[in-house]
């Protein structure tokens, strides 16, 4: 749970047509997009793996995974496009995104508790939601993304 008076450093990105943070802290980099090698029998929404200095990566499309329409990017943004590598639980995962943004610092007090649905996105993936100027930034929980079978399913094409 997160401390209320605590400020959190969020790096941001578009998928589809929403804006999405992530806590710093979970991300080890962000990538530019790579020859992703597709995997006989995995699950829909992992796209392959990858090879990122000498580990093996597996690409997860978050796009499949909640049912996101890819934004169509103008070719100055084709350079924005890539891939977020995230830690999690104790493996490395690569997700594609159409287009990273910043990072930002906001406090935990800003961070309200999800609606019930965003954009097809359920709200046990979410932690909460973040009001900004420009619209809202869904603040993304990367630990319930995928339950336990599917992260032992992750582990096994990563090996």
């Amino acid at each position: 749970m997160i401390n209320q008076n605590e400020d959190l450093q969020l790096v941001t990105f578009q998928l589809g047509a929403e804006y999405y943070g992530i806590d710093i802290m979970q991300v080890k980099s962000i990538e530019e997009t790579k020859d992703v090698r597709a995997i006989p029998n995995s699950p829909g929404y992992v796209e392959g793996i990858f090879n990122l200095r000498g580990e093996i990566i597996p690409v997860i499309n978050l796009h499949r995974r909640f049912h996101l329409t890819r934004v169509l990017t103008e070719e100055d943004d084709e350079l924005l496009r890539g891939f977020l590598i995230i830690r999690l639980d104790g493996m490395h995962v690569a997700i594609i995104i159409d287009k990273v943004s910043r990072v930002i610092s906001v406090s935990a007090g800003e961070i309200q508790p999800p609606p019930q649905m965003i954009s097809g996105i359920g709200a046990e993936y979410i932690e909460g939601v973040v009001q900004r100027d420009e619209g809202y930034l869904i603040v993304l929980d990367i630990d319930r993304l995928f339950n336990l079978r599917e992260l032992e399913q992750l582990e096994s094409i990563a090996r």
